[in-house]
């Protein structure tokens, strides 16, 4: 289930909801918790289309999210990160698939970059934790 803060998004085509779809069932896959999207195409000066912001309860659970993305985009769309910063502390590990990019966050490291408010003009869409 989600829900949105802020108008309907524009139409997103089948693959790159396919890509969405697998980033997200990949996060949950390892219990990730308060998952966040944001729309950021309406946005002049966007670094992505969108961004997935999630948090790990660990530096551990932070490695593994991003392990895991990283595998289910390899095996089931032939796809590798452009760039993928922050493994060797894991407390923010960055997969940039150019249009979309995920940020996969230790608590205290998202409270304090609070990147969910520097990019709040997106479209918001959270994701209850399964």
């Amino acid at each position: 289930m989600s829900t949105s803060t802020t108008s309907a998004p524009a139409k997103i085509s089948a693959d790159v909801q396919e890509r969405l779809a697998l980033i997200l069932d990949s996060i949950r896959d390892i219990k990730g918790k308060n998952i966040l999207q944001i729309d950021l195409r309406k946005l002049d000066d966007r670094p992505a289309d969108f961004f997935f912001i999630c948090e790990g309860e660990s530096t551990t659970q932070v490695s593994s999210i991003a392990g895991r993305i990283q595998q289910r985009m390899k095996q089931e769309l032939s796809e590798f990160p452009k760039t993928a910063t922050g493994a060797r502390q894991a407390n923010w590990i960055c997969l940039d698939y150019f249009d979309i990019v995920v940020h996969i966050f230790h608590p205290e490291t998202r409270k304090f970059y609070e990147l969910e408010d520097l990019w709040s003009d997106g479209i918001i869409t959270e994701y209850e934790t399964l």
